[in-house]
């Protein structure tokens, strides 16, 4: 693992109570690492878990999936089906043999700047210690070349 592993992170926020968390985290000055990218979405049940594995595959070390504490959700229960589909997707990652632990969800209501804030700093920390995403582009394990003996003795005889 390079020394300067800086960890990127997705972040699928919900509009209502999470996001506003982020920007209240923002507005407050309060110290956040910079590697989360935040995605705004209507509601944590709208969250597609295409959404999660597309980002790990194009090359996100961590995907952090945050919204209303459950029983406060503006849509009633999307933040129950982002529970079911997180539990599904870290049998799916665990599957593929990747930590799942590169997936978070978490519940962060409007007022709760701060806690949005250690949300953010304790992922990026949690992901530095699994490491970089062995799917991302160009980290990918490739198969070796063939042998140069190998290649010339498989030409075709003239």
């Amino acid at each position: 693992m390079p020394a300067t592993f800086d960890p990127v992170i997705i972040a699928f926020v919900c509009n209502w109570c999470t996001y506003t968390a982020a920007d209240l985290a923002g507005t407050s000055r309060l110290k956040q690492k910079p590697n989360v990218r935040l995605i705004r979405m209507m509601c944590t049940g709208m969250v597609d878990p295409k959404y999660v594995l597309k980002a790990l595959l194009a090359g996100a070390d961590g995907v952090l999936i945050s919204g209303c504490h459950p029983g406060d959700c503006h849509y009633i229960n999307g933040n129950y089906k982002a529970r079911r589909r997180v539990r599904l997707l870290k049998e799916v990652l665990t599957t593929y043999g990747m930590d799942p632990g590169r997936l978070k969800l978490t519940w962060v209501g409007a007022s709760e700047g701060n806690e949005f804030a250690d949300v953010v700093n304790e992922l990026v920390e949690d992901i530095r210690r699994i490491g970089p995403n062995p799917l991302a582009p160009g980290r990918r394990e490739t198969p070796a070349a063939p042998p140069a003996e190998a290649v010339e003795t498989a030409q075709p005889q003239a």
